[in-house]
C-alpha cells in the first residue's frame, strides 16, 4: 500500500533499492523520462472519475499540450545534438541518442493512451447529455445553423492551397491541424491534390444549437469541413482524405549584442515558426500517393510519422468545454481577499506597514498584486515603482498600472525578459507599449535570463522614503494566478529593501550585488547558500531535516548534497511536481529521502524550503526560504532568481504550519516515486484522503487574517470527504 502523507509517517513508505554504484550515474534518472512520467500523471488526472467529467477533459487538453511543447523543445533539442554528432552522456549516463530511442516508445504509448482517454471520455459525456454529432446525425435545425456559422465564421478564414507542379507544397504552420484532399473535377483527366489547413482562430469543435431537451451537442471542425467542401470545390470528388498536423523545431538563437534586439527577436521568431519538421501525426490512412505527397512536402521521414487511431488535435479540446453543465465542472472558486486589509480600508501600503503579509493564489486574490500597484500609481506620496516582467497576459493590468503610474509623473522601471519562451512577441508589445509612456525599460543582465519576480515601491512617508517590496513565486499574469499555486510576499523589511535596491540595480545596471542580507541571487549566491544550509543540516545528523517543495529537481551538486545529508541521517522530504533526478530510497545513498508529486485541481508551482536547524520541522526555530528558483543548472546558472528568508513569525508559520505541512500531508493528489523511477498513486485511506488544495479553499491563511485573530485558522485541519 503507498501512502503519501508525509507529515504523519516517520518510515519510509516505499522498499529500498540497492545500486552497484552509488556514486555512478544510476543515482540520477533521466530528465526527459522524468518529464515523461510527469505528463502521464496529468494524464491519469484525466482518467480519475472522482474527477468532474468537463475538468477530465480538460486535463487531457492539458497533456496533449504539454507533449506538443516536449516535442518541439525538448526532443528537437536532442535530435539537433544527435545530428551534430554530440555523443556527451548525461548525468544518468545516457547520450542524446540513447535518451530519442527510450522516449520514442514512452511517448507512443502515451499518444495511444490519449486517445484511449479521449473515446472514454466522449462516452461517458454522451451519456451526460453532450454528444459528439456527425454529419449524418444533424437535424435540419442543426444543419441550417451550422451552415450558417460556417458561412460566417470558418469559410471566410479558410485559406485552401493546391499543389501540384506549378504550385510545390506549401508551408503548412506549426500544430496546426490540416486537411488532405485527392480531388476530381468534372471532365478533368487527372485529380488534383489539395491542402486545407485549419486557422488559428477557428475552434476544434462548434456547440451546436439549437439547445434542447437538455442535451450538448458538438461536432469536429474536421467534420464540418468535410461536410462543407462542396462550397470551396463545387462538383468535385473526393478520392482521398485524411488529416494531419506537424510539430517544428521552436528553438530559438538571439545575439544579445545586436544593434538592434527587437529586429533580432522579431527575426528569431519568424524563423522559429519555419522550424524543421520533428514529428508528422496522420489520421490513420494506407500508403496512398496522398500520404506520400504529405510526407515528402514536409520532408519527414517514415521514423519520424505518427500514425493516429483516433482524433489529432486533442490539445485544442477545451473548446467542447460548456458551461451549460456546471455539474460536471468544479464548483466556482472565489478568492478570498485578505481581511487585513478590510481592516485597513482596502489601503495596502497600512496593512503592510503594520507586518508582512503572504498571500497564497489562488486561494486569496492576486487582484491585491494589481491594486498594489494601481495604488502606488495614483498614490501622490509614491516616488517610484520597479518592476520585473517575465510572463504577463497580452491585455495586462500589470502594465496598464505601470503606464499609469509613469504618465502620472512616477519614476517607473520595468524590467522586462524578451527571452520567456513563446511569451518573446507578447513581451516585445509590452515594452513598446511601456517605452511609449514614458517607462524606462531595461533588458536584464546580458546572457542570463532574468526569472525572478519582484517588485518595488518606494513612498515618501514624513522625512523618510519607504520601501515597500512585493517578492513571488510566480510570474505576474492574471490568468495562471487562477490556476497556479503561488505565493505572494509583500513587506517594508529595511534589509529587504536594501536587498531588493541592489537586485534592480544588478538587472538594470549589471552592478554585482554584494552583502546580500535576506535575499539571495543566482547565479551569484542562491545555489551556495543552499549548499551551505544543507551542509548545515546534515551537522544536526539524526536531529536534521528538510521540507522543500519545486517544480523540477535536477542540479547534480544540490542532488548529491541531499544525499550526503540523507546519509548524515537527515530526514528529507521534498514535493517535486514534475521532473526529478534524485533517486530517493536507496540503501546506502537516499534512504532517507522521500518524494512525492502532487497533480490535482491546481497546478502547484510555489517554491519553498524549510531547514529544521536542529530543532525539527514544524517549529519556531526553523529556517524557512521561498523562491522562484526550480533546483536546476538553468536556474541557479544561466538565470537571474531570488531566494528570500522569511523572518516575520506570522509568515514563518503560515508556510511551514499551513502550506508546507498540507503539501506533506495530501494523499487526494499525491504520487509517491519510488526507487525504480515509477511513481505510485496514494492509496492508503480509501475514500477518506486529504486534500491540500480544498484545505486552502476552505480554510483562511494566518497572514492575512486581520482583526479577526488566527485563533480560528488551523495549522492543518481538514473535513474529509465522506
Amino acid at each position: 500500500m503507498v501512502n503519501a502523507d508525509y507529515l504523519n509517517k516517520t518510515s519510509v513508505s516505499t522498499p529500498l533499492l540497492a545500486l552497484e554504484h552509488c556514486d555512478g550515474p544510476d543515482r540520477f534518472f533521466n530528465r526527459e523520462l522524468s518529464w515523461l512520467a510527469f505528463n502521464t500523471r496529468v494524464l491519469e488526472v484525466s482518467e480519475n472519475e472522482q474527477i468532474p467529467l468537463l475538468e477530465r477533459l480538460r486535463m487531457l487538453s492539458i497533456s496533449a499540450k504539454n507533449l506538443d511543447e516536449f516535442l518541439i523543445v525538448r526532443v528537437a533539442g536532442l535530435e539537433r545534438l544527435v545530428s551534430s554528432e554530440n555523443f556527451n552522456p548525461t548525468l544518468d549516463g545516457r547520450t542524446p541518442e540513447q535518451q530519442l530511442v527510450e522516449m520514442a516508445s514512452v511517448i507512443d504509448v502515451m499518444v495511444q493512451q490519449q486517445q484511449v482517454c479521449w473515446r472514454g471520455l466522449e462516452k461517458a459525456m454522451a451519456a451526460k447529455g453532450i454528444e459528439r454529432a456527425k454529419p449524418d446525425d444533424l437535424t435540419q435545425d442543426e444543419r441550417d445553423w451550422l451552415e450558417k456559422k460556417y458561412l460566417d465564421s470558418v469559410l471566410p478564414l479558410l485559406r485552401p492551397m493546391r499543389v501540384d507542379v506549378k504550385n510545390p507544397f506549401p508551408f503548412v504552420p506549426n500544430a496546426t491541424l490540416t486537411m488532405a484532399y485527392r480531388l476530381m473535377r468534372p471532365k478533368a483527366s487527372e485529380p488534383m491534390d489539395v491542402l486545407l489547413p485549419v486557422p488559428i482562430h477557428v475552434k476544434a469543435a462548434y456547440i451546436l444549437e439549437p439547445f434542447e431537451n437538455g442535451k450538448t451537442r458538438f461536432i469536429l471542425i474536421e467534420d464540418i469541413l468535410d461536410m462543407f467542401l462542396g462550397m470551396l470545390f463545387p462538383k468535385c470528388e473526393v478520392i482521398e482524405h485524411f488529416a494531419f498536423r506537424l510539430l517544428r523545431d521552436s528553438n530559438i538563437e538571439i545575439y544579445e549584442d545586436a544593434d538592434d534586439l527587437f529586429g533580432e527577436f522579431e527575426t528569431a521568431l519568424q524563423q522559429r515558426s519555419r522550424g524543421g519538421v520533428i514529428r508528422l501525426f496522420m489520421s490513420e490512412c494506407q500508403k496512398t500517393k496522398l500520404r506520400k505527397v504529405v510526407q515528402s512536402g514536409c520532408g519527414v521521414s517514415e521514423e519520424g510519422i505518427a500514425s493516429v487511431d483516433g482524433v489529432l488535435n486533442l490539445a485544442d479540446y477545451s473548446d467542447i468545454i460548456s458551461k451549460r453543465h456546471p455539474d460536471l465542472l468544479w464548483a466556482d472558486y472565489h478568492p478570498r481577499e485578505p481581511e487585513r486589509l478590510r481592516d485597513f480600508g482596502g489601503d495596502i501600503f497600512a496593512a503592510i506597514r503594520q507586518k508582512d503579509m503572504l498571500l497564497h493564489h489562488p486561494y486569496e486574490s492576486f487582484d491585491i498584486v494589481i491594486d498594489f500597484l494601481r495604488q502606488a500609481a495614483r498614490d501622490p506620496y509614491v516616488l517610484a515603482v520597479k518592476q520585473t516582467l517575465y510572463r504577463t497576459s497580452f491585455e495586462s493590468p500589470i502594465v496598464d498600472a505601470l503606464i499609469e503610474a509613469a504618465r502620472a509623473g512616477k519614476n517607473v522601471t520595468a524590467m522586462v525578459e524578451l527571452k520567456a519562451r513563446f511569451d518573446e512577441a507578447a513581451n516585445i508589445r509590452q515594452s513598446q507599449l511601456l517605452e511609449q509612456a514614458g517607462v524606462q525599460v531595461v533588458y536584464g543582465v546580458p546572457n542570463l535570463k532574468t526569472h525572478a519576480k519582484v517588485s518595488t515601491v518606494l513612498r515618501q512617508e514624513g522625512d523618510d522614503l519607504i520601501a515597500y517590496n512585493h517578492l513571488g513565486t510566480g510570474n505576474y499574469h492574471p490568468l495562471n494566478a487562477k490556476i497556479y499555486t503561488d505565493l505572494s510576499l509583500f513587506t517594508c523589511s529595511k534589509s529587504i529593501a536594501r536587498d531588493a535596491t541592489k537586485f534592480f540595480n544588478y538587472v538594470s545596471g549589471g552592478i554585482e550585488p554584494r552583502g546580500l542580507e535576506n535575499l539571495s541571487i543566482a547565479p551569484n549566491t542562491l545555489k551556495p547558500k543552499l549548499l551551505k544550509r544543507i551542509e548545515r543540516e546534515a551537522k544536526f545528523g539524526t536531529k536534521g531535516q528538510i521540507w522543500a517543495k519545486m517544480n523540477s529537481l535536477v542540479e547534480d551538486e544540490i542532488i548529491d548534497a541531499l544525499y550526503a545529508a540523507s546519509l548524515a541521517g537527515v530526514k528529507i522530504d521534498l514535493v517535486v511536481r514534475g521532473i526529478c533526478a534524485l533517486r530517493p530510497g536507496v540503501k546506502g545513498l537516499s534512504e532517507n529521502i522521500r518524494v512525492k508529486s502532487i497533480v490535482g485541481r491546481y497546478l502547484e508551482h510555489a517554491r519553498v524550503i524549510c531547514f529544521g536547524n536542529g530543532s525539527g520541522l514544524p517549529s519556531s526555530g526553523a529556517r524557512v526560504f521561498m523562491s522562484s528558483a526550480d533546483w536546476m543548472y538553468r536556474n541557479m546558472s544561466k538565470r537571474v532568481e531570488t531566494m528570500v528568508e522569511i523572518t516575520n513569525k506570522t509568515v514563518h508559520a503560515q508556510i511551514m504550519s499551513q502550506i508546507m505541512a498540507a503539501n506533506l500531508a495530501d494523499q487526494s493528489n499525491s504520487w509517491v516515486l519510488h526507487a525504480d523511477g515509477t511513481y505510485k498513486k496514494n492509496e492508503a485511506g480509501g475514500k477518506r484522503q486529504f486534500d491540500c488544495h480544498r484545505f486552502f479553499m476552505e480554510h483562511p491563511s494566518l497572514s492575512g487574517r486581520g482583526s479577526v485573530g488566527a485563533k480560528d485558522v488551523p495549522e492543518l485541519a481538514h473535513g474529509y470527504d465522506s
